[in-house]
């Protein structure tokens, strides 16, 4: 399979992060590495990542094996002077779209040549299915497979993912968090942070992915499908009765996504239907600003649900969501 073009590796790196949640703010023009600014869960994270298409090994005696070569560049490699940053070594795979995250300090120094890494192409399937897999090597070497959907978990998780392979416990809990369903939680040690985070963020990446495939990717208020939707949570996370079920959620682009969470806006069940109002408490916080009049266009009216009624927002989440976020009935 011949190497895909940059161009092509950069979207799907584009795509990745869109797809996980992150919203780019900067690009940089250069290659290998690429210098991407984006925001995540209202943080911000500096990314190097040099990237290369995986193919495969070519050796009999490894049918399974898919490989990255670093060619054009020189050893070492350089890493990301953020001190908050971070920097990734990263393969492609542009049949299945998967990705594949390598330990770039393990790999930092290398022979002239075309020095190659290498995954196992199994784990990349597991991980079509679970969002991550982890393939740990004779050496205790760890690479990761990613589903797009995941690829921010690993930026933000990298060091600790890969340095897991050292640690037995960690090891056992990570595989555990990776391969259970993902609506599911770990019985975890408090002090394995990277296992609840893994744990954590598959479940709300599942609960993104099946809100969105729901609302066909639609806000739900605007009807707009600009691949700017956003999955919130009607009754909201710290709700003990909240869940990450998709009649739990609503899809909403970026601005109607923060307004409901904060309480300006609400749903209302009418007659069967969903309607998104203003919340009347809340309006003399914003008589004096620009643009209410435009930003309430949209609200007071149906709103759009999925086809499968069984998708649909459920009553009691509605009410319970109301009275959490205060909105009179």
């Amino acid at each position: 399979m011949p190497a895909a073009r940059p161009e092509e590796i950069n979207q799907a790196i584009i795509a990745a992060i869109e797809e996980s949640g992150g919203t780019i703010y900067s690009i940089s023009t250069t290659r290998n590495p690429g210098e991407f600014i984006i925001s995540y869960d209202g943080t911000f994270l500096s990314i190097w990542i040099y990237a290369w298409t995986l193919t495969h090994g070519g050796r009999a005696n490894l049918p399974h094996e898919y490989r990255i070569q670093l060619t054009g560049v020189k050893s070492p490699l350089a890493l990301n002077p953020n001190p908050a940053g971070t920097t990734i070594l990263l393969g492609y795979e542009p049949l299945t779209k998967m990705l594949a995250g390598f330990d770039v300090n393990r790999h930092r120094n290398f022979t002239e040549g075309s020095p190659s890494v290498q995954i196992d192409m199994r784990t990349l399937d597991d991980a079509r299915a679970n969002g991550v897999a982890l393939d740990l090597k004779a050496n205790r070497e760890i690479a990761v497979a990613l589903r797009p959907d995941h690829f921010i978990l690993y930026c933000e998780r990298a060091r600790e993912l890969h340095e897991s392979g050292s640690d037995p416990v960690t090891l056992a809990g990570l595989q555990e968090a990776v391969t259970q369903p993902a609506t599911e939680a770990p019985s975890i040690a408090e002090r394995e942070q990277v296992v609840h985070r893994v744990a954590r963020f598959r479940r709300l990446a599942g609960f993104r992915r099946k809100v969105l495939q729901a609302y066909d990717y639609r806000c739900a208020v605007t009807r707009c499908q600009l691949d700017l939707a956003q999955a919130a949570h009607i009754l909201p996370v710290p709700h003990p009765r909240s869940t990450d079920e998709v009649r739990n959620g609503i899809a909403l682009s970026p601005t109607y996504h923060r307004a409901f969470d904060t309480g300006l806006i609400y749903l209302d069940n009418v007659d069967g239907g969903v309607v998104m109002r203003l919340n009347p408490r809340k309006l003399h916080q914003l008589s004096h600003q620009d643009g209410l009049e435009f930003f309430a266009q949209s609200l007071g009216r149906a709103i759009h649900l999925p086809r499968d009624r069984s998708s649909w927002p459920v009553i009691d989440f509605i009410r319970l969501a109301n009275e959490f976020r205060g909105i009179p009935s």
